[in-house]
């Protein structure tokens, strides 16, 4: 059972980030056991658990991220990740569609939804399913701006199009997208309460999910030639 995180949870993270290493992360495992990956663990059960129970018929699955970066792809840092991170995608799309996500670090806690893995077809879908009906899409748009919100994803340095609104076009001219919300760790994130707000925020991005899905859906062959 989730009981919230703590503040052991962003010492340990920090203490990683500056001890990145084998001998002192076996000697301080049982305090990543007690304070980082059993709440974590509980979090993104509950988080999903908490998504079926608000949202009938809801169905998906859950990855969560290792502490252990890949050997091959160290690149000069350490062998240990200083957060995790987990993702839930619906069972209609692979991990390779769009997803919802939640990620601890030493400082701070984050959430949201976004279709990071997307292909340049993919996104050419995109943008046509925005041109045939702007007016759906900008509702969607506005609903998460007022939400509170903050839009993601490397805008092109030549804008495909513009449509007159500003807030239209800043969906339409990114090479990827999604939606996120960063707090400092603390508040909420200290209470069992938790997995209900970030599963109540995942249901609130459920239309931008949904469009995004028919999207990968529209491009099956994009999944087959990963």
């Amino acid at each position: 059972m989730f009981s919230g995180f703590s503040e052991k949870t962003g010492s340990f993270l920090w203490e990683l980030a500056f001890n990145n290493e084998r001998p002192w992360f076996l000697a301080h495992k049982q305090e990543f056991e007690d304070f980082v990956n059993t709440p974590f663990k509980a979090m993104a059960a509950e988080t999903y658990e908490e998504m079926k129970r608000r949202r009938p018929g809801f169905e998906g699955f859950v990855h969560i991220s290792r502490i252990y970066r890949d050997a091959r792809r160290l690149f000069g840092r350490g062998p240990y990740k200083d957060h995790l991170w987990f993702t839930i995608w619906t069972s209609d799309v692979s991990k390779h569609g769009p997803a919802f996500w939640f990620e601890v670090s030493p400082s701070a806690y984050e959430y949201g939804m976004g279709f990071w893995e997307v292909s340049p077809a993919q996104m050419e879908v995109y943008r046509r399913s925005i041109d045939a009906n702007p007016a759906r899409f900008l509702r969607m748009a506005k609903a998460a701006e007022r939400g509170g919100w903050q839009l993601m994803g490397q805008p092109y340095k030549r804008p495909k199009a513009l449509h007159g609104d500003p807030l239209l076009d800043a969906w339409y001219n990114r090479k990827y997208v999604g939606l996120a919300k960063s707090f400092d760790l603390g508040g909420a994130a200290f209470t069992p309460e938790l997995p209900a707000i970030v599963a109540d925020a995942f249901l609130e991005l459920m239309p931008v999910y949904t469009f995004l899905a028919e999207v990968w859906h529209a491009c099956p062959e994009e999944e087959s030639a990963r």
